[in-house]
């Protein structure tokens, strides 16, 4: 009997182990990794807790639409692209690491629900990638994989430390096997490049990412608060960036550069760059671009023009810009 007693306090202390984690990141937003130092556990063990509550119906998950007028910011910027459309309302005032905090608790969330048994995702890297993958709902599902889509290295980093933690975050989140992939960003050649895609460990990985079921990735921008990896982190050098401006360049998809327009197949560090095209990425069934602040806004035009993207997640005043964004460029006729 003393024992039965024993196993059923375990099991209590277990539940309310859950539902305190589980609070923590659902109700205060909070990482998986600062729940874990608040509870003075390891970060698996609450990653387990997060998905045991869901599990036991301590945690119960529903996504209801705001009864809006016909005619909304997400209705609209969905007509003109074709994209599902997430705008999420963000308080003001605020910080912009709190509208990004916002928007990948969203995209968090809503890229879970849609990890099933054997699903392969393709993940690209940077600022915004990195807190989604933070905020992911740990499942229990078999058989996925996670490939990641572009490279990381550059003349000064290999990029392993900053993509491994991302690429680990999906993986413990969804029991996931990972696919890295030990290229540049951008190489210094397209013939080195040509040559690389040749080697059968490159082009598995590359086959890998680009016959995935859902593909994740964000925008660079040259300029914004939260700064994108691309141009803080020293893949680009200020001449290269001088001259992508003047060739009206606005940002990146998966490291590869775009104009407003949607354009991107004659910029010449394309021919160099190791992530997927807007085209490839077009074979792609599910494509969720997840992006925060107005500073993004012109370069997501662009993206979003380019035919890169299914679903885009994003936030109430990057949506705005979006849609003054969109109407500039049409009366410019372009």
């Amino acid at each position: 009997m003393a024992v039965q007693n024993n196993c059923v306090s375990d099991s209590n202390k277990r539940r309310r182990l859950a539902y305190e984690a589980a609070l923590l990141y659902y109700m205060e937003d909070q990482t998986m990794e600062a729940i874990a130092k608040r509870m003075g556990l390891s970060r698996s063990t609450v990653s387990r807790l997060v998905a045991s509550a869901r599990e036991e119906g301590l945690v119960r998950i529903s996504l209801h639409a705001p009864q809006e007028p016909a005619v909304t910011t997400a209705s609209r910027i969905g007509e003109l692209y074709g994209v599902e459309v997430t705008v999420v309302p963000v308080s003001h005032p605020t910080s912009e690491l709190r509208r990004l905090e916002r928007v990948a608790s969203m995209a968090g969330a809503m890229i879970s629900e849609l990890v099933t048994d054997g699903t392969t995702i393709g993940i690209a890297w940077g600022t915004t990638l990195s807190a989604v993958s933070e905020r992911l709902v740990p499942r229990h599902v078999e058989r996925v994989t996670v490939a990641q889509l572009n490279g990381a290295a550059n003349p000064a980093t290999t990029g392993t430390m900053f993509v491994g933690e991302l690429l680990g975050n999906f993986s413990r989140a969804f029991d996931a096997k990972v696919m890295n992939f030990p290229v540049p960003a951008f190489f210094d050649y397209a013939t080195t490049r040509a040559a690389l895609w040749r080697e059968r460990s490159i082009s598995a990985v590359r086959e890998v990412g680009r016959g995935a079921d859902i593909a994740v990735f964000g925008v660079g921008a040259f300029a914004a608060p939260v700064a994108s990896h691309v141009y803080a982190g020293g893949y680009l050098s200020n001449d290269e960036i001088l001259s992508l401006r003047r060739d009206g360049v606005v940002g990146d998809c998966c490291t590869v550069l775009v104009r407003e327009d949607g354009s991107w197949a004659d910029i010449e560090i394309n021919s160099r760059a190791s992530g997927p095209t807007p085209g490839e990425l077009k074979e792609i069934p599910r494509r969720i671009c997840v992006v925060a602040g107005a500073a993004k806004a012109k370069a997501l035009v662009g993206v979003l023009r380019s035919g890169a993207v299914t679903d885009v997640i994003l936030d109430d005043e990057c949506a705005a810009r979006v849609l003054e964004e969109s109407e500039r460029a049409w009366r410019r006729g372009r």
